[in-house]
């Protein structure tokens, strides 16, 4: 039974609702500080843990709970006589529950202007000390460390007067998981602080924590198992914020073909849609609308298209989702749906149908999009892991350097950004033809970026699609001119690529014999 309870909270969120609820019930309340003075002026019996342990709070508060009637009270076994006569020979009484949340760390050190002082004193000792000892003792005490957590325990109070054992032991997880948030925000911190007082992007131990979403049918392939995790404080307009609003469940690839759809398409400010198969884009488009972004999308590749997954950065009304209905498509990725679109999808069940909202509206100079983006990669390797920072490095024309005798046109420089924009999504090798805000082929992975190029140019023909006076981008500089000269066999007359090769000069040469325009970044964009 829960005849005691500890209150000691940082965020008061909902601890009177739930400090009355236990006084209902008969519950003794302790309490320290401004929890104590919130709950007697509200008329909540309680009694100050300082009264109870016969000890002063010192230290400017650091020091308060950490005391044997308080920790015994926790710790102390039921279940053991041993235990209960130690306890009762020293006056310490059981506490049958404990609410604590502790100091705002995370909140502190992301304030601008943090200092060390700040997080240090943001740092809480007392608090996680007790939610270990209760969880530690979570047969005999209940623990909460969230506001989320108060109105159903409550509700199991009054129904039964105890707690399960079941929601005991769910609690005790939740504090454990919560203690180690907490402890792994501090390390963060700390880990990334120079002597100099300067800040490094990767402290010297990285500590990482994801919360499960779902347990997933199977992984990449059918004999591998798999789960789906979310940051713990995820980025707005991110994939994991997707609701689904129809369809199947979603699976391991379905999830990952996703997330790059939607990183794709989200990086155009135009109306655009992205067509992905196993990771790279086969068609990507704007248009003025969703529907004739996708039409043109759709052209690049059909037979690669089909069972793809499609993003789109707008809503999606009826004209887009009847184009998209006539396919077969696995995913649906959109900001939004009108009402004729969601039932005309509501035909196909099968038909996974999600929706990120984001509300586009600047702040601070950023859209919702631009502060959503991820701000490092991760990658597993054995026993280890790389981590750095994002590719979330934009050019724009002021930032290209022409190589070449011939100057671009608007319209080819417009073609060269956008074919720039969608080469960073595709794997390397990546080779993508482009023209009039659509891609036109696009060759991806090859070990070669000659036979990425070749492939480009053969998935172009294979769709029926012109490349005369198309644009291209390679993600990383051409090594020879072979290249080049496939790309400008096919058609192209201008091409975009970072430089840096040490036969530049051949390669520009050969651009200059070709007659086309040439363009370079100073910036590469593989993807592994």
């Amino acid at each position: 039974m829960i005849k005691q309870a500890l209150i000691s909270v940082s965020d008061k969120t909902g601890v009177l609702e739930l400090a009355q609820g236990l006084h209902a019930l008969g519950v003794k309340i302790l309490s320290t500080g401004g929890t104590a003075k919130l709950l007697a002026e509200k008329g909540v019996p309680v009694t100050e843990v300082a009264d109870y342990t016969g000890f002063p709070e010192m230290l400017d508060g650091r020091v308060k709970t950490l005391h044997p009637k308080i920790h015994g009270g926790l710790l102390a076994r039921r279940d053991l006589p041993e235990h209960v006569a130690a306890i009762e020979k020293h006056g310490i009484g059981t506490i049958d529950l404990l609410v604590v949340n502790l100091y705002p760390f995370e909140a502190t050190v992301a304030k601008p202007g943090c200092t060390l002082e700040d997080a240090i004193e943001n740092i809480d000792i007392g608090g996680p000390a007790m939610v270990r000892s209760a969880a530690k003792n979570w047969k005999d005490v209940g623990v909460l460390t969230d506001a989320s957590q108060y109105a159903d325990v409550l509700a199991q109070l009054k129904a039964n007067g105890t707690l399960s054992d079941a929601t005991k032991f769910a609690l005790s997880i939740a504090a454990f998981n919560r203690i180690a948030q907490y402890d792994a925000a501090i390390s963060n911190y700390l880990s990334g602080l120079q002597a100099d007082g300067t800040r490094s992007c990767f402290p010297t131990q990285s500590n990482a924590n994801f919360i499960k979403l779902q347990d997933l049918r199977y992984g990449e392939n059918p004999h591998q198992e798999a789960a789906f995790y979310r940051d713990l404080y995820p980025a707005p307009g991110s994939l994991v914020t997707a609701k689904q609003l129809q369809g199947k469940e979603l699976s391991y690839n379905n999830i990952a073909d996703a997330d790059a759809a939607w990183e794709c398409v989200k990086s155009f400010s135009d109306c655009a849609c992205v067509i992905i198969k196993h990771a790279n884009p086969c068609g990507v488009a704007t248009g003025d609308t969703a529907a004739l972004a996708y039409e043109k999308a759709f052209k690049t590749d059909p037979t690669s298209a089909f069972g793809g997954i499609i993003a789109f950065n707008r809503v999606v009304d009826g004209a887009a989702a009847q184009l998209v209905a006539k396919q077969f498509v696995e995913v649906l990725i959109a900001p939004a749906y009108t009402d004729e679109a969601r039932a005309i999808f509501a035909a196909k069940a099968n038909t996974r149908v999600l929706e990120i909202s984001l509300e586009g509206v600047k702040r601070d100079g950023k859209t919702d999009w631009e502060r959503g983006l991820n701000a490092h990669d991760i990658k597993r390797v054995g026993s280890g892991l790389l981590i750095q920072s994002a590719d979330n490095h934009e050019i724009s024309a002021t930032d290209l350097k022409v190589v070449t005798v011939k100057q671009p046109t608007p319209q080819q420089m417009q073609d060269l950004l956008f074919a720039w924009k969608v080469a960073k999504f595709v794997k390397s090798n990546a080779i993508v033809f482009c023209a009039n805000g659509m891609t036109l082929g696009v060759g991806a992975g090859q070990m070669s970026r000659i036979d990425s190029a070749r492939i480009a140019s053969i998935k172009a023909e294979n769709a029926g699609l012109s490349l005369a006076g198309s644009a291209v981008a390679s993600d990383a500089f051409f090594p020879f001119r072979d290249g080049l000269d496939v790309v400008v066999d096919a058609g192209a007359t201008c091409v975009i690529h970072p430089g840096g090769s040490m036969r530049d000069d051949e390669v520009i040469a050969a651009a200059n014999e070709r007659g086309i325009v040439m363009v370079l970044t100073g910036v590469r964009h593989f993807r592994h």
